[in-house]
């Protein structure tokens, strides 16, 4: 490097003026980021037929993420035991938060189905009904004793695990004697009402997501 390419650069004191209107650095810095929360709804309305119909509701249920929200509509007049508990099943091991909404009536599986929800909404005008199974067997005569023995304990297992303390105990044994139980929602709102003051559920809820858009009816 020849002479002529040297630089002499002036150099810069700072005085004391300087430094008191510098700009002091911030200890931490803030970032964020939004994620999208899916909010996805289903229809249960009409009888509830054989497993194979539901399998887009139960693959929507098993791979949804923490971030989603289901809605599950319910009228329903009841149907095939073994689909209304996979559902329930599905529900339970969904990451989502599933909110389950009576929209006008859901009877037999259709309450149960209800009732595993998350959250549950209900409308003014509508019906809950409990009852015992039914079934028709085929078999000899100790096959068919050893089944509706297999069923009936199976079925009060259910009751017991989805139903409580929705229903009480004795409800519960009355349904397992025959007997058909009945709510209106004035009904439903009252027992979800002391079940929010501390009762608590069978099974841990998920939490609640914060959202901008809900559905229409009673939050409970």
């Amino acid at each position: 490097m020849t002479l002529s390419e040297h630089r002499l650069l002036p150099v810069c004191n700072k005085s004391d003026d300087d430094d008191e209107t510098e700009t002091p650095l911030p200890v931490f810095k803030r970032y964020e980021t939004q994620g999208v929360v899916r909010q996805i709804s289903f229809y249960l309305s009409g009888e509830i037929g054989a497993p194979i119909q539901y399998t887009d509701l139960l693959y929507t249920l098993r791979t949804a993420s923490e971030v989603d929200i289901i809605y599950l509509h319910l009228n329903t007049p009841g149907g095939n035991f073994d689909t209304g508990l996979q559902i329930i099943n599905n529900i339970g091991a969904s990451p989502a938060r599933v909110i389950t909404v009576l929209e006008a009536r859901a009877y037999s599986m259709g309450a149960l189905i209800f009732l595993s929800g998350d959250e549950l909404i209900v409308h003014d005008t509508c019906q809950l009904m409990f009852h015992n199974y039914s079934s028709a067997l085929i078999g000899k005569g100790n096959e068919q004793q050893a089944q509706v023995l297999a069923i009936s304990k199976w079925f009060e297992k259910v009751m017991r695990h989805v139903c409580k303390p929705f229903l009480m105990d004795d409800e519960v044994e009355r349904i397992l004697r025959g007997e058909d139980i009945w709510m209106d929602s004035d009904e439903i709102h009252r027992r979800m009402g002391n079940l929010q003051k501390g009762q608590p559920a069978v099974r841990k809820r998920k939490p609640a997501i914060k959202q901008n858009v809900a559905a229409p009816g009673k939050h409970e």
